[in-house]
């Protein structure tokens, strides 16, 4: 099965960070960064600004790549490439959840531990919260990992 193009944005503000309660398959009823599908044509940093405006209302900006990801999912048949990018958006910005998205909330890294949630977001945010407060760790740079 060809692996679909999916991604995600993550959007952090003061040590919180945004997740949507996903309503449809594959991770309905699990909260993660807002984000889906591909539409054809769009680069992956396109579908994760679109998608990201789509469930929240917010419109992001400046993506910046931080991880990807292979799913495969036996139990509900799926195969994506998930892109996750890094993103900011006005301070005061409010976020509404909308199209699949049933719910969202700004979440610290240990509520988000006790919260359903794909292991994509868990392995992000274990990752985020490592990088935390380095001097050492460099911002990832567009179209790589690090």
């Amino acid at each position: 099965m060809t692996a679909k193009p999916a991604s995600s944005a993550i959007l952090e503000r003061d040590g919180r960070y945004l997740l949507v309660l996903r309503r449809n398959p594959p991770a309905a009823d699990m909260y993660a960064f807002p984000g889906g599908r591909a539409e054809p044509g769009e680069s992956p940093a396109e579908t994760a600004l679109r998608e990201f405006r789509e469930e929240t209302g917010i419109s992001a900006r400046d993506p910046r790549l931080y991880a990807t990801y292979d799913l495969n999912s036996r139990s509900t048949a799926s195969h994506f490439f998930l892109s996750v990018f890094r993103v900011e958006a006005d301070a005061d910005a409010v976020a509404v959840a909308a199209d699949d998205a049933a719910d969202l909330g700004w979440f610290t890294a240990e509520e988000i531990s006790s919260l359903p949630a794909p292991e994509s977001v868990r392995d992000c945010i274990r990752r985020l919260e490592a990088d935390r407060g380095r001097a050492d760790v460099a911002p990832p740079q567009p179209g790589g990992l690090r």
